[in-house]
């Protein structure tokens, strides 16, 4: 196919670059007095169990140096829990506890730290070595997401989320994002994850990516990635259409972990969320986001949003 050809093809399908992203949406709908509301997972978690929503139970937040040391006591008899910036992004800095052998860490790689480890990380993390900006950061120690047994044989260790974009309160495309060996058991693309496009009128999975290569099965396991079915389907979306009250953000990356017992949890908001998802789908975000634009009064019901984003917005 010739470079026109491409651009071509691209314009047709709506794709949305970075620029056109943040011009045309990030900029337009998303006031930046409203942006500590998702660059902080702590003032997020907090929203969002004012507003009754579901969210990793908070076991302590660690805000200064000499709080380190009384986290292992707090700790001692918990046998998996997560670590996690504050203000962190892409995954950096989140170190997932599975398991204990004295005074050690398992991770979810399989690798074990020492307690000194575990604190020498925490404080790097206190200094603002994974935040936005560098900027002295917290810790939040929190519940260990124990994923659902739909996943089992399409992830690779971690546990995996889904993304879901709202635009102005309509789920508009969705994707999970399934960890790999590559990924260290991280569900982050960018590390090595698949992303798996999924239909929003009915949340089944519909082609997958790894990297710029289109997939149908999982390259640690061999297992399909294609048709599966998400549990819990419309309570996602209710979660990411209500989000938009929760954050005031019109354009926001809702990312939903789904607990085996305690069923969707959010996970974080992100008001520049990435592009990878339009290539996960096959489609381009661009069509979509102008039929919502051309609404001439957008809903406030969010069930109203769903039912317009399950009639619009087919994975093809």
């Amino acid at each position: 196919m010739w470079p026109w050809e491409i651009a071509k093809h691209l314009r047709e399908i709506g794709l949305v670059g970075i620029n056109q992203r943040n011009a045309d949406y990030v900029l337009r709908y998303n006031q930046r007095r409203f942006y500590p509301r998702v660059d902080d997972k702590l003032i997020t978690k907090q929203l969002a169990i004012e507003a009754g929503m579901p969210v990793p139970e908070l076991f302590a937040v660690i805000s200064m140096e000499h709080d380190i040391e009384p986290v292992h006591e707090l700790l001692k008899d918990r046998e998996q829990f997560v670590c996690k910036p504050s203000r962190g992004s892409g995954g950096d800095g989140i170190v997932v506890v599975t398991g204990r052998r004295g005074d050690r860490y398992r991770k979810a790689s399989g690798q074990m730290m020492s307690r000194d480890e575990l604190s020498h990380h925490l404080s790097n993390t206190l200094s603002g070595l994974y935040s936005l900006g560098g900027q002295p950061d917290k810790v939040l120690i929190e519940y260990c997401v124990q994923f659902d047994p739909l996943f089992e044989n399409v992830s690779f260790r971690g546990v995996p989320d889904i993304r879901i974009i709202a635009f102005l309160g309509y789920p508009v495309m969705a994707m999970i994002r399934l960890p790999t060996m590559k990924s260290d058991g991280k569900a982050n693309l960018h590390q090595g994850a698949i992303g798996v496009g999924i239909d929003i009128p009915t949340g089944i999975t519909r082609r997958g990516v790894w990297g710029n290569e289109p997939v149908h099965e999982h390259p640690d396991t061999n297992n399909t990635i294609v048709g599966l079915q998400i549990p819990n389907w419309d309570d996602l979306l209710m979660i990411a259409s209500n989000c938009y009250e929760l954050s005031s953000l019109g354009y926001v990356g809702v990312d939903i972990v789904l607990d085996r017992d305690l069923g969707p949890l959010i996970l974080e908001l992100n008001a520049r969320p990435g592009l990878n998802i339009q290539i996960a789908n096959g489609n381009g975000l661009e069509h979509r986001l102008a039929k919502i634009e051309a609404l001439s009064v957008p809903s406030k019901d969010p069930r109203e949003r769903i039912e317009f984003s399950k009639a619009n917005f087919p994975t093809l």
